[in-house]
């Protein structure tokens, strides 16, 4: 596991979006980027489970959130400047994203792989976080120090048969975020960076390895010491990396 002590304040006063913020990983990040002082955005298209988490940070005394519900398959460019004006006129800033949604699509050959299905993953996967990053830049150009953490994933390093659309949609992202860190490099606060979650309990694990018990697999509380590590300040000179929340079993 990233060993990472964060401090209690890491993340005081800072304003975080994170997408996918309902459930499994997304969810941890927002809790824990919360429990650690940041005003959490709450993005996912779940409107019910977005409350729900949203609840609990209210509950735990933590920093008010937002929620935004949002499609990241369906939004069209408008719906993207409509939530910048937004956080705009609400916040004035944004210092973090965490770009966690992504969906899995088919497990299945290339050959067989269905074109509408790749097309929906490439969508969520890839085009939404670039379209969502570039509406914010401008936003994340006001914060003293920024962050933007892309998630990828061991077969977005190397292919491995039958992972079709989602290993490819996580070398576009590897792909994305250097271009990205490279442009950003010593031009501006910001930093790019990519997380490899690496085995963890989530629906998507389930259903990619439904003969897997979850208990093997680390919970998603578990692997946030590198979520904490990457958006708060004692990280500002790591760009363009690629990092691994767990030790390689």
């Amino acid at each position: 596991m990233f060993e990472y002590q964060a401090p209690d304040n890491l993340l005081q006063d800072k304003i975080i979006l994170v997408t996918g913020a309902g459930d499994g990983i997304g969810r941890a990040a927002a809790l824990t980027y919360a429990a650690h002082g940041a005003t959490v955005i709450l993005v996912g298209k779940t409107t019910e489970k977005l409350e729900a988490v949203y609840d609990e940070i209210e509950a735990s005394g933590a920093p008010q959130p937002a929620i935004v519900p949002l499609n990241l398959e369906t939004a069209t460019e408008h719906d993207y400047i409509d939530l910048t004006n937004i956080l705009e006129q609400e916040f004035g800033r944004i210092d973090g994203i965490l770009h966690n949604a992504s969906v899995l699509g088919m497990r299945t050959s290339l050959e067989n792989y269905d074109p509408i299905t790749w097309n929906q993953v490439m969508q969520v996967n890839v085009n939404a976080p670039f379209i969502l990053t570039q509406n914010l830049l401008p936003l994340l150009h006001r914060s003293e120090r920024a962050s933007i953490i892309f998630t990828s994933s061991g077969v977005g390093r190397t292919g491995r048969a039958y992972w079709g659309a989602y290993s490819v949609s996580k070398f576009a992202t590897e792909g994305m975020m250097q271009v990205l860190a490279d442009e950003l490099e010593n031009t501006s606060n910001i930093r790019a960076n990519c997380i490899n979650p690496g085995a963890t309990r989530t629906q998507m694990r389930a259903y990619a390895y439904p003969a897997e018990n979850p208990e093997t697999v680390a919970a998603p509380a578990e692997i946030m010491p590198v979520y904490l590590y990457l958006m708060g300040d004692e990280s500002a000179e790591i760009n363009g990396k690629s990092l691994d929340a767990q030790s390689k079993r």
